[in-house]
């Protein structure tokens, strides 16, 4: 389960405060509110990239509130997805289990895996440039899912792809969700995007976060 209590952040000089939510262990949680509501400084303090200012952060009841990024465990795709140009896409599924010393075996392992399951095994040995929107993002997400993390973090990760896109990733994430019991916090303003994926659904307004009831 992710777990956040009374959790305030702060990016520059914008703040949100006393926020609290729980997207239960294997289930795919949007967050959704207009821009500039502090959807992604919610996100990216959950992912240790901006400074909680008070509040905690849990993951299956432990208190990753102070660690490190690579230390909670959790996966993050940010909006623009951000590949490395000299990278080749099986270096990019690799590279998280590289940092944490994986053995070389269980490396090839886990990239062809994950290659097969988002159906890019064809392009392992390619670089980003020329990829596709939606051949990026496959590659985006892999590296984010690689080191195998307990929570993905999915900033808006659809935004740029055209409708058919937008629906055919979509469903390959879901499986995903389903098939590894992944827990994951998605930030869309696509409504009928969060109706088709989320198990439990939140909207920020004004500062204040509420489930939003069917």
């Amino acid at each position: 389960m992710l777990e956040v209590q009374n959790l305030s952040a702060r990016a520059g000089g914008f703040e949100i405060t006393d926020i609290s939510f729980e997207i239960p262990t294997g289930n795919y949680g949007v967050l959704m509110g207009k821009t500039g509501s502090g959807k992604t400084t919610l996100m990216e303090a959950v992912c240790g990239l901006k400074t909680v200012t008070a509040g905690t952060i849990l993951l299956d009841n432990h208190d990753v509130t102070n660690l490190r990024p690579g230390e909670r465990g959790i996966g993050f795709v940010p909006q623009d997805r951000v590949l490395f140009a000299n990278m080749t896409v099986r270096r990019h599924l690799a590279f998280g289990p590289t940092i944490q010393g994986w053995s070389k075996d269980a490396i090839e392992e886990r990239v062809e895996e994950l290659a097969a399951a988002l159906q890019i095994t064809p392009l392992l040995d390619r670089k980003p440039h020329g990829l596709s929107g939606g051949e990026g993002q496959r590659v985006s997400l892999g590296r984010a899912l690689a080191a195998r993390p307990e929570v993905l973090c999915l900033d808006e990760p659809f935004s740029a792809l055209d409708e058919d896109t937008q629906i055919e990733i979509g469903e390959v994430v879901k499986q995903l969700q389903e098939s590894q019991g992944i827990t994951i916090l998605h930030i869309t303003h696509n409504r009928s995007e969060a109706e088709r994926l989320a198990d439990v659904r939140y909207e920020i307004v004004n500062g204040i976060i509420g489930a939003v009831l069917d």
